[in-house]
């Protein structure tokens, strides 16, 4: 029985880190809660009070050379799949559905170490080198931003990336949670 609450308790704090890139709208929880239901996956939405002004006058990352991240180097697995990240800077462009996460882990750690500021133009990405950074282009309406690759994910939904909510925001996709994204990796 030990065993089992062991495999248990490890499988509940796996994915209660995976949530941790994955910000998609979604149904609001059920139960007899009084608390003012969220529309965001696992209540994680945006800070109040930050307008786009704001998030326009962010200055944008500018590429340097950065040592990569030793431990963000290695293999790893999540959820039963294998992730192999690049370890060298290389010509990479990729497009795919990308996502956005905000207060839920404003503040808390990422993958090498760095808090996480969603009032920042950064991005987490299961395999580009980390740090380095890329710009990424919102398909949609072709709007673009540089970020800097500071975190491990997204791991669900088949997403590319997630960016913090200020580049969700610069993108114009914050208020839907995802949109069609087009990822180059910056050479400095």
């Amino acid at each position: 029985m030990t065993t089992s609450f062991l495999r248990y308790g490890a499988l509940a704090a796996t994915a209660a880190l995976l949530a941790a890139c994955s910000s998609t709208p979604t149904v609001a929880p059920k139960g007899g809660s009084t608390a003012m239901p969220s529309k965001y996956y696992l209540n994680d939405g945006p800070m109040k009070g930050i307008t786009q002004e704001m998030v326009d006058a962010i200055p944008e990352p500018v590429p340097k050379r950065e040592p990569l991240s030793k431990w963000a180097k290695r293999p790893y697995e999540v959820l039963g799949k294998t992730f192999t990240p690049m370890t060298e800077l290389a010509p990479f462009k990729q497009r795919g559905r990308g996502s956005w996460y905000g207060t839920r882990y404003h503040g808390k750690k990422g993958s090498i170490g760095e808090p996480y500021d969603m009032m920042q133009l950064t991005a987490a990405h299961p395999t580009l080198p980390l740090p380095s950074y890329a710009r990424v282009t919102n398909l949609e309406n072709g709007k673009s931003v540089v970020v800097r690759l500071n975190d491990r994910g997204p791991f669900l939904h088949d997403r590319i990336i997630d960016l913090s909510y200020a580049a969700a925001m610069r993108l114009g996709y914050a208020g839907k949670g995802s949109a069609d994204l087009e990822v180059e990796l910056l050479l400095p």
